[in-house]
């Protein structure tokens, strides 16, 4: 549907969107044929959806007041804090796995036929001839699903039974996570997951802050920085937390998990202490804390964590093969009924019909075979076999063995970035100046220019000032400019990176024990190999390591100074006077020091060139070198200064601390001061750092691209790095265009972007979270039919529930099959909306991995698991299923036959163990044979990736192959009948002989007619088949005049009716292969 294009056209209608594509589906007429064709699995499905809503009542979500250490004082009964991934319970598993496998048209009519042979009057045969497959069935299922929930109820109780310590008026004690209530108060030690939503209230760490790890939650490996309430921090001792009467405010749960809104109030101080609480103040659950131990107070636990809000409940995944195939028996089904009543009409109705009408339908029940889920469920079973023995790919687990089939029809892969296309492992690349660049094998030209220009300081102090201090400046902000020497440019540019970050070191604590004093510090061990590095952005943790490579080292940092060692040992102290953070907004942060010795102090700034471009002094490279770096896959930063005297820094501050005291608009008034110092600031460098790709990621993205997949980036990384990525990945190609979609907040903005983006061809988009959001509200349709189009699309700041959403909307508009693919808990929700989830076992640990279809181990593995495994899955699944169809069917025909022949007799041809023998032992191993054929090579289907563009089209199983096979079956079935009747001489017994054993010969050549590659287990099916079927004549005397088959007639008869009914079918074959290949084959040849 096309979009206005006129402004008033949208602002007259505020409806018109909404209502038009639901308007659409809501047209189609609700009549009988809808009830038959499956209204009443819909009408039952919602029936069962509303007695379940019913049932368990959602309880309402609220805000709370959570004492501290008082779980008795909540008003409210609040959840568990247990983790449950387990479909069922002891009392639903039974019902459960019954309703999962009698929801199939299949099993529902064998329930029903297998049933009708209770009754006397309509019983053919005997009753184990169809309740023991049937039963066969049931059990494989039912077990199948017990291993699977045992396996999940394991992995939950592991973690519901991990211990915490719990602090209480008398002391430590230890509680498993699942016991943990709103209101206590809880210990985490360092690298333990955080079991519940908490405030942070007090820390180990001095500077009383913390870093946690967040990788399960949002899918970012670097640690983010949470600050300890203030008023808890400064209790003298733990115990403290007892004797103070305190209580923190928090808003109801909700999904977003990157804000929150509390308040922390002290009732017994006087005044009463207030605190605002906000995100940094939060732990929320499956984070992890990175150092230090922390203590929080409960507010949230199990269904109401931020974690469990935002995971989609596991659902049973049908793979599309399997509903095809449903169609085709329920066309079956149709057949048989219609065959039922022209046997019924044709004499003429007489007696009690309606009993003959369901005797003939249950002599014709062989038409839909029951062995057919049997068959396609050992199929799936040899398929996961033969996916985790695949040597190529070492590591893969196939956790859902219902849909590998699925592998071979995908057409969007939504991928995750971090961690599944990259390593998250950054390098420093280049350094750029200007007038001079610096890439890795230059380095140490930078290195020896460090050394130098501290060497020049050390050897002439200057009037009294301490050594150590920064080479003496050329120019003064007054004065003339001079250009600079480049020694002295490298100088101030290494500093820069050094100073203007937000990297704090780490050491680990065998020097300081508690109770020395401060001077202990000095004595810390300093050294290199004791030291790590942590931030919130793995970025500025790479930039501190390359100054500490090049000689300017960080070697302690905390919330007020931070020192600097040169090259010759000396220390560097700086003073922090003010930071301003990164956001995505300003997309650069800020720092003004004071340095010790001189005095002196400087603005520091960095951040995206969009950003810096403006805020620089003039110059004439930044714009290209950013974008020679872009292409190159670096991410890059500007880095500027600005020196300022005493008088501009004291006004500047009182300008700034009045700002951040304003009630009204204070982010807006808190950044117009800032931004007054960020003018004419000095251009320093330029930086390039290159984030790791995984091995082979950029030939696996162009082998999936080549095979018809559209590839969407789903991250929750800034879009400035996830654009770069898809540059560097080649996910989006060197020549494409790319069209960033404006931030929008209204639908009128939505509107103007959406005719924008329209008129653009060919072209990559790159969308946020926040305007996907709006799009969807308001355009949904539209935008969606759009982004279809694109080549590649990168969605940047997803939260984990918009990257479901995402996949549930592709699978609703374009009715194509979706594989999500990632490595953290931030994925999950992603990949189990898709038909097909794949994890990665990767640095984000193990939680994608568990909750996903298949597990692999690396993202190049995905090619030859979807080119090679996923092709022959499908085309042996979809070849396998029509042949036992062929097999039902051609036995169908020939029990047609003779009933026409003889007077209409609701009779059946065989009996008893003919019909068991045939459905099992004497056909059962070549055609489940069929699932080790394969049409194409695995070096070939990988090396012509365009032959997957074929399977997406469904061809190898569709209603037309399908009415080949009946064609068949007919042809086959009506020559053996009638060839077995018109050349017996005697005795009805030799009918029975001669047609039998012409059917098993048939059956047989026609697998060997299917099979196009041929494996030395398919021959020995064969043959062993024969043998079985010779062998078991010599017991089957009740069926068979034994006398007879020894004789001549019998052996001539049998083969002139055999050749028959395969001969045509096999020049047929061989001249569509002469006159008419497949593609395959021609690459195969």
């Amino acid at each position: 549907m096309p979009l206005m294009m006129s402004e008033e056209g949208f602002e007259n209608d505020e409806s018109d969107y909404q209502t038009l594509p639901r308007a659409r589906v809501n047209q189609r007429r609700r009549g009988l044929g809808w009830f038959l064709l499956g209204g009443w699995k819909v009408l039952c499905g919602s029936c069962c959806d509303c007695l379940a809503r019913c049932c368990r009542r959602k309880k309402e979500l609220k805000a709370r007041t959570v004492w501290l250490g008082c779980p008795e004082k909540c008003e409210e009964k609040y959840p568990k804090n247990a983790i449950k991934n387990q479909k069922y319970n002891i009392f639903t598993f039974v019902p459960g796995v019954l309703y999962q496998q009698f929801k199939f048209f299949l099993n529902l009519y064998f329930l029903v036929v297998a049933c009708s042979q209770f009754v006397p009057s309509l019983k053919i045969g005997y009753l184990y001839t169809y309740w023991a497959p049937l039963g066969f069935v049931l059990a494989v299922t039912i077990t199948r699903e017990a291993v699977d929930e045992v396996r999940r109820y394991q992995r939950d109780k592991e973690m519901n039974s991990q211990l915490y310590s719990k602090l209480t008026v008398r002391g430590k004690i230890q509680v498993k996570s699942s016991d943990i209530q709103v209101g206590d108060l809880i210990i985490v030690d360092k690298n333990q997951r955080i079991p519940a939503d908490m405030i942070f209230l007090r820390t180990s760490e001095k500077n009383g802050s913390c870093f946690i790890r967040t990788d399960q939650l949002d899918g970012e490996t670097d640690w983010k920085l949470k600050v300890a309430v203030g008023c808890t921090q400064r209790l003298p001792a733990v115990g403290d937390l007892f004797s103070i009467s305190s209580y923190v405010y928090a808003q109801r749960p909700q999904l977003d998990i990157h804000s929150f809104e509390g308040n922390f109030t002290r009732e017994d101080a006087d005044p009463q202490v207030h605190e605002s609480l906000s995100i940094e103040n939060t732990l929320w659950a499956s984070t992890v804390v990175a150092s230090g131990t922390v203590i929080g107070v409960v507010i949230y636990t199990g269904k109401e964590t931020r974690s469990v809000l935002n995971t989609s409940s596991a659902k049973n995944k049908v793979g599309l093969l399997d509903l095809e195939l449903n169609r085709l028996t329920k066309a079956l089904f149709l057949a048989q009924v219609v065959l039922s009543i022209v046997m019924v009409a044709v004499q003429g109705f007489v007696g009690p019909w309606f009993r003959n009408l369901f005797r003939f339908i249950v002599l014709f029940s062989y038409i839909i075979p029951i062995s057919l889920r049997v068959n396609l469920d050992m199929g799936k079973s040899a398929y996961g076999w033969m996916i985790m023995k695949d040597e190529n790919i070492p590591g893969t687990v196939v956790r859902t063995s219902t849909i590998p089939e699925e592998l071979g029809r995908l057409v969007y892969l939504l991928t995750d970035k971090t961690g599944t296309l990259t390593q998250n492992e950054m390098v420093f690349k280049r350094l750029h100046l200007g007038t001079v660049s610096y890439g890795t094998d230059t380095m140490d030209e930078i290195q020896s220019q460090i050394v130098q220009s501290y060497a020049q300081v050390t050897s002439q102090p200057s009037n009294g000032s301490t050594s150590g201090s920064t080479p003496s400046r050329k120019t003064q902000t007054s004065g003339p400019k001079v250009r600079k020497s480049v020694s002295s440019r490298i100088h101030e540019a290494v500093k820069a990176i050094a100073l203007c970050h937000n990297v704090t070191p780490v050491y680990e604590s065998h020097a300081i024990v508690n109770g020395e004093t401060e001077s202990a510090e000095a004595d810390q061990d300093f050294s290199d190999d004791n030291r790590t590095y942590q931030a919130s952005s793995p970025d500025e943790v790479e930039l501190v390591r390359w100054t500490q490579s090049v000689g300017l080292t960080l070697v302690n940092r905390d919330l007020t100074a931070l020192q600097l060692k040169t090259p010759s040992g000396q220390i560097i102290s700086f003073h922090i006077l003010q930071i301003f953070p990164f956001t995505s907004e300003s997309k650069r942060m800020g720092i003004i020091v004071r340095e010790e010795s001189t005095g002196d102090i400087t603005f520091y700034m960095k951040g995206a060139d969009v950003a810096m471009a403006s805020i620089v002094q003039y110059n004439d490279w930044l714009e290209e070198e950013c974008g020679n770096m872009a292409r190159e896959g670096l991410r890059t930063l500007v880095v500027a200064k600005k020196s300022l005297s005493e008088e501009q820094y004291q006004d500047f501050e009182n300008r700034y601390n009045q700002s951040k005291l304003s009630v009204h608009d204070r982010s807006l008034k808190v950044a117009a001061v800032v931004e007054s110092l960020e003018r004419e600031m000095e251009l320093l460098c330029l930086t390039g750092v290159e984030d790791q790709l995984q091995a082979d990621v950029r030939p696996t993205l162009e082998l999936l691209r080549n095979a018809g997949i559209k590839i969407w980036m789903l991250t929750g990384d800034k879009l400035e790095t996830a654009t770069c990525i898809a540059k560097s990945s080649h996910l989006v190609s060197r020549t494409q265009d790319i069209h960033v979609f404006k931030p929008i907040s209204s639908r009128g903005e939505a509107h103007l972007e959406l005719n924008a983006f329209r008129r653009k061809h060919d072209c990559a988009l790159v969308i946020s979270g926040d305007s996907l959001e709006v799009c969807l509200r308001y355009y949904e349709h539209e935008f969606v039919e759009l982004a279809c189009q694109c080549p590649a699309v990168v969605c940047c700041r997803c939260s984990p529930t918009q990257k479901a959403q995402i996949v549930t909307l592709l699978k609703q508009h374009t009715a194509n099959r979706t594989c999500a693919i990632g490595d953290g808990g931030n994925d999950v929700s992603m990949i189990q909306a898709a038909d097909c989830g794949i994890g990665i076992e990767g640095k984000e640990g193990k939680q994608a991995s568990l909750a996903a279809d298949f597990s692999i181990t690396q993202f190049k593995h995905i090619g030859r698991l979807l080119m090679v495994h996923g092709r022959n899955s499908y085309k042996r699944s979809a070849a396998l299923g029509q042949f036992v169809m062929h097999r039902g069917m051609i036995i169908s025909t020939m029990q047609a036959v003779f009933s026409s022949v003889f007077y209409f007799a609701s009779v059946p041809l065989y009996q008893g163990f003919l019909m068991v023998g045939y459905a099992t032992m004497y056909t059962m191993f070549p055609v489940f044979s069929l699932v080790l054929d394969q049409d194409v090579k695995p070096e070939m289907a990988l090396l012509y990736p365009e032959l997957y563009k074929d399977l997406t089209k469904g061809r190898s199983l569709s209603f037309k192959t399908f009415l080949i096979w009946v064609l068949i079956s007919v042809y086959q079935g009506g020559i053996l009948m009638y060839g077995a009747l018109v050349l017996f001489e005697s005795e009805f017994v030799h009918v029975v002989a001669i047609s039998f054993t012409a059917l098993i010969l048939t059956e047989l050549l026609m697998v060997a007619l299917t099979i196009r590659t041929w494996h030395w287990l398919m021959v020995v099916a064969e043959f062993f088949s024969l043998g079985s079927y010779l062998a078991s004549l010599a017991f089957l005397n009740e069926y068979f005049d034994l006398s007879f088959i020894t004789t001549w007639p019998f052996l001539w008869k049998v083969s002139a009716i055999t050749l028959v009914s395969c001969l045509p079918l096999y020049i047929i074959k061989y001249l569509k292969r002469k006159f008419s290949p497949p593609s395959y084959s021609k690459l195969s040849s």
